[in-house]
């Protein structure tokens, strides 16, 4: 068992310094990013934000788009009920704007709601429009987030731009601050390599010709998660897919420590269907981390630091521990200023950020073993089956 131990300890030190040298690597991209000067390339685009209920915040995230610093674009806010009590506050921004409409989607029969409304409003958008960009209604974006994320599409080996969401709350709970630090670790997942990059259907750009040469709309149904399938999409036709730093996008509210699992849970159920080597990989990294911590934490406690066993697990702890937390500081330094309208609430995340990474694999295992015994997901009211990754069964529906 003693071999066993060392094997494992050798290999969570070599992961974490990867992960720290990866931290490294993201602050450097932010820098180099956020110094380049806004793109001249600005085709006409269509914003798609799908709505259903009222988010914290919700009148606060409509009217970020509506008030993009952009020459030419329009807004399709789409809903699966007219008596949706998100229309009220839609069709007052709309009252107050030339450039945005609401769309009423029927109801999903084989697919996810979010799925139907996106293949329901790209059917309305305007005939000159270039280029599809899709929000989330629980996302705040900032004013120049459209021109950011439309600017890689000028190049025609591209075939998506994303950004991601970050997690901000008004009032720090446990919940709230572990699924901002429990997310955090997927944010930095994203950087320069365009090859290994993913989709965030909450702050994704396409543009229309690539959107229709790949046939998307029809790619989508049947389907659960929209992002995934245009990550997947994008890479079985050898398009790039680029991650804007400036496209991250803000999520205000807070967080239950049950909505918190409900959440991280859901995650990672479609990531077992739709990137299943992902999420084996994220069973395989959060087993690791915790069995090697709790052994070296026992062996010390046990030994009471007496032999070089318990010294090297001393050390084991103190290298992944130090690591793990200057990654946790990277990446925040890196969110702070691609981010700085948020700055003020971003500080006051730093505590929770360099600690809780140590609950965060918990959480993460938690959620790789509620993946392996059921696929089934309540979201926004509708509780769907996974089948696979063409085939979603409702079950219910408020």
């Amino acid at each position: 068992m003693t071999i066993v131990y060392l094997i494992f300890s050798v290999l969570l030190i070599w992961l974490s310094f990867r992960s720290f040298c990866g931290g490294l690597d993201y602050l450097a991209f932010f820098r180099t990013e956020l110094a380049k000067p806004l793109s001249a390339y600005m085709p006409k685009a269509t914003i798609i934000a799908p709505c259903r209920g009222i988010d914290e915040g919700f009148h606060e995230n409509l009217t970020a788009l509506i008030e993009q610093e952009y020459p030419e674009f329009e807004v399709i806010f789409v809903v699966d009920d007219a008596d949706d009590e998100a229309v009220e506050t839609i069709n007052l921004l709309i009252a107050s704007t030339s450039n945005a409409k609401l769309i009423v989607a029927q109801k999903a029969t084989n697919s996810s709601q979010k799925v139907e409304n996106l293949r329901e409003a790209v059917l309305h958008a305007a005939d000159d429009s270039k280029v599809f960009v899709f929000v989330d209604s629980d996302a705040r974006p900032q004013k120049h987030w459209l021109r950011r994320i439309v600017a890689p599409l000028e190049n025609n080996d591209v075939g998506a731009a994303t950004g991601y969401r970050w997690f901000i709350s008004p009032k720090s709970t446990v919940g709230s601050e572990l699924r901002s630090a429990w997310n955090a670790s997927i944010a930095s997942a994203l950087g320069p390599n365009t090859a290994s990059n993913f989709c965030w259907g909450g702050s994704m750009a396409i543009r229309r010709d690539v959107f229709d040469d790949i046939s998307m709309r029809e790619r989508w149904a049947g389907t659960l998660s929209d992002d995934f399938v245009v990550t997947n999409s994008m890479k079985e036709v050898a398009k790039s897919i680029v991650f804007v730093p400036q496209a991250l996008a803000v999520t205000y509210e807070t967080c239950s420590f049950r909505s918190m699992l409900e959440f991280t849970t859901r995650q990672m159920k479609i990531t077992r269907v739709y990137a299943t080597p992902l999420w084996l990989l994220s069973f395989f990294g959060s087993t690791v981390f915790l069995s090697v911590i709790v052994a070296s934490i026992a062996i010390m406690a046990s030994s009471r630091m007496d032999g070089w066993l318990s010294w090297f697990a001393f050390t084991t702890v103190s290298l992944v521990f130090g690591l793990s937390i200057g990654k946790a500081f990277l990446r925040l330094k890196a969110v702070r200023l691609a981010l700085p309208n948020w700055d003020n609430l971003l500080k006051k995340q730093t505590f929770p950020q360099i600690t809780l990474f140590l609950v965060a694999p918990a959480v993460f295992l938690y959620n790789c073993v509620a993946a392996l015994i059921s696929r089934r997901i309540n979201w926004r009211g509708t509780v769907y089956e996974l089948k696979s990754r063409t085939e979603t069964v409702i079950i219910s529906s408020e």
